[in-house]
């Protein structure tokens, strides 16, 4: 049913939506009517203002949103089942926050599908709390964080690699002229920050001897590209990793690290207790392979 409730809310017209589904509008309207029986509330407004199309109820967008994680869900598991039969193979789903770190989850991603060109990879890009969120719903299998991890939940190993804490400033900014960034530089200086700053406990920022709240900041970011527009207009200086936004040749922007220099330790973690398929096995040896040279395993705890 939540397939027929989905090509409804999708389509905005029954008539539209069961010909989609290839059913009878009747047909589809009794298992619209049926869900929300079960359910218990109207999800669907029929005929509004007069016209075919159709609506959702506040109680029907919460469902759309839950059913599309559903069937995304059912549709992961059924993928990962029939790979099964296969020596190696299906899709393997990573959530990470923006780091140069992942070039080495893509070496090990090139170095599997040489050897099993049937395995498919998936990123879905965003901050801590995003990549969490889709571990703890199941739609992905490995995530890349920092900070704090409840290893009751969670598998977890540390990479044997560390993302550099910096400022990203346009290139004709005094503080350019610097090769390093002391805390006291961008005390009085008007900041771009990563949401995740404050989640962490401002890591970096408690660092300037100032209350956080005490500072000036102008805006706050999820994407790092997406800040470095802001910088690059004169906003404000970005507090970020180094190696994210290109700022060679004739870039309007440069970059300088923090000095002392201010490291964030990269996790991967999968839910504990999960059942990994052949393919998210393979992967996790090719992982291990990639960073080899770091040291013996980064599997040991």
């Amino acid at each position: 049913m939540l397939k027929y409730f989905l090509a409804v809310a999708s389509e905005e017209n029954i008539s539209a939506a069961a010909e989609r589904l290839n059913i009878s509008q009747p047909a589809l309207s009794m298992q619209i009517k049926s869900l929300e029986n079960e359910i218990g509330k109207q999800l669907v407004i029929r005929g509004v203002k007069g016209s075919q199309r159709t609506v959702l109820t506040e109680e029907g967008i919460i469902l759309k949103r839950r059913a599309e994680e559903i069937c995304e869900l059912v549709k992961k598991t059924e993928k990962e089942i029939q790979s099964q039969d296969k020596e190696v193979s299906g899709d393997i789903y990573i959530g990470a926050g923006e780091s140069y770190i992942l070039r080495y989850f893509a070496y090990a991603a090139k170095e599997l599908n040489g050897k099993y060109p049937d395995v498919h990879f998936h990123i879905s890009s965003g901050n801590g709390d995003f990549v969490i969120e889709q571990l703890d719903k199941g739609l992905i299998d490995f995530g890349l964080v920092y900070g704090k991890i409840d290893r009751s939940r969670y598998d977890v190993r540390e990479l044997p690699v560390k993302d550099v804490f910096g400022v990203l400033m346009r290139a004709d900014s005094p503080l350019a002229e610097k090769k390093t960034i002391a805390p006291d530089d961008i005390a009085d200086k008007p900041l771009i920050i990563s949401r995740q700053e404050e989640r962490d406990g401002w890591p970096v920022l408690s660092r300037l001897k100032k209350n956080p709240y005490e500072l000036n900041i102008k805006a706050t970011y999820n994407l790092i590209y997406n800040a470095s527009l802001m910088v690059e207009a004169g906003l404000g200086y970005a507090v970020c990793f180094n190696g994210l936004i290109n700022t060679s040749g004739d870039s309007a922007l440069c970059f300088r690290p923090i000095e002392p220099n201010i490291y964030a330790a990269p996790y991967i973690i999968w839910k504990r207790y999960q059942v990994l398929t052949r393919a998210s096995m393979a992967y996790l040896r090719c992982l291990e392979n990639v960073f080899s040279d770091f040291q013996n395993s980064i599997w040991t705890e």
